[in-house]
């Protein structure tokens, strides 16, 4: 069965530990740049509004999939992850584009795009997240309710985000 990362934004204190633990498994050291999943603070004038942990939500549509133009980015077939080929990618970057959520970042060292891959299955941001804002579920077994109403509510502050910019 696939599992993804909820994300409940209503948790998230903006500890950013997700971001050193997955820096650490994949980078081999604490440096949130390389991370795989970003913590984003949003404020309008000084007023604090909300962190959100930004993190591939591995589509069942995948468009940074459809639009890698070399082919780089495919479904694992143990985990459901959307990973990126290193070996493959050319650092085109078009799948950054693509993705409406900002799930796909370039890394800052090897000029590649890079994604969550679940960890093989174990994620370590879901590990050291004390506050339980970040959890690994059945996919089957998302709550179609509160993923719409979580999905209201990013929506929202996404567009205070944008008015803000």
């Amino acid at each position: 069965m696939e599992k993804v990362i909820q994300v409940d934004i209503e948790k998230c204190v903006g500890c950013r530990a997700c971001e050193v633990a997955c820096s650490l498994r994949n980078a081999g050291k604490s440096n949130p740049t390389r991370s795989k999943i970003r913590v984003i603070r949003y404020e309008r004038r000084g007023e604090f509004h909300n962190y959100v942990p930004m993190i591939c939500q591995q589509c069942s549509t995948p468009l940074c999939l459809e639009a890698c133009p070399v082919n780089a980015i495919a479904k694992n077939a143990e985990t459901g992850a959307m990973v990126v080929s290193e070996q493959t990618c050319v650092g085109c970057k078009v799948c950054t584009v693509a993705c409406p959520i900002g799930g796909v970042s370039m890394d800052p060292v090897t000029n590649l795009a890079f994604k969550c891959d679940l960890c093989d299955g174990d994620p370590e941001c879901v590990k050291y997240c004390e506050p339980k804002a970040i959890s690994y579920v059945d996919k089957d077994k998302l709550d179609l309710r509160t993923k719409r109403a979580k999905s209201k509510r990013f929506s929202e502050l996404f567009k205070l985000m944008q008015s803000i910019y």
